[in-house]
């Protein structure tokens, strides 16, 4: 009876891990789909590496959120879908998406790291397609 009960406790902790995930990705989606930083900055780590177009960076997340403030302003975004969702065996998050804003579309790479809670951005990297 113990066994059972403590059997299905773990199970239901891992749905709820997996749907905490999967919220951030829905979230973070949502976020660029609108183009809005401040949402999106929710989900940052304390270190951020953004790159466009093979300019990458790290910044903190206080800068990170102005230079993606900056990328919204001068190429809003007309549509925005992951193509492709994947995790690592050490429990990195990733995703693939396409983002089309003014200047054309563009491959989209983010990452997210385990922290403490929920995964946290790491990496969003945009390729011009």
């Amino acid at each position: 009876m113990f066994r059972t009960l403590f059997l299905s406790w773990l199970f239901l902790l891992g749905l709820g891990a997996a749907h905490a995930q999967s919220d951030n990705l829905g979230a973070v989606r949502a976020a660029l789909r609108n183009g809005s930083s401040r949402e999106l900055s929710q989900y940052f780590a304390p270190t951020v590496e953004i790159g466009f177009d093979g300019d990458k960076q790290s910044y903190n997340s206080t800068q990170a959120e102005i230079v993606m403030k900056d990328i919204f302003a001068k190429n809003a975004p007309s549509t925005f879908e992951f193509i492709h969702q994947g995790q690592s065996q050490e429990g990195i998050q990733y995703a693939i998406g396409r983002y089309t804003g003014k200047s054309g579309t563009y491959r989209l790479f983010v990452k997210l790291k385990p922290s403490r809670g929920a995964p946290l951005i790491d990496t969003l990297d945009f390729t011009k397609e």
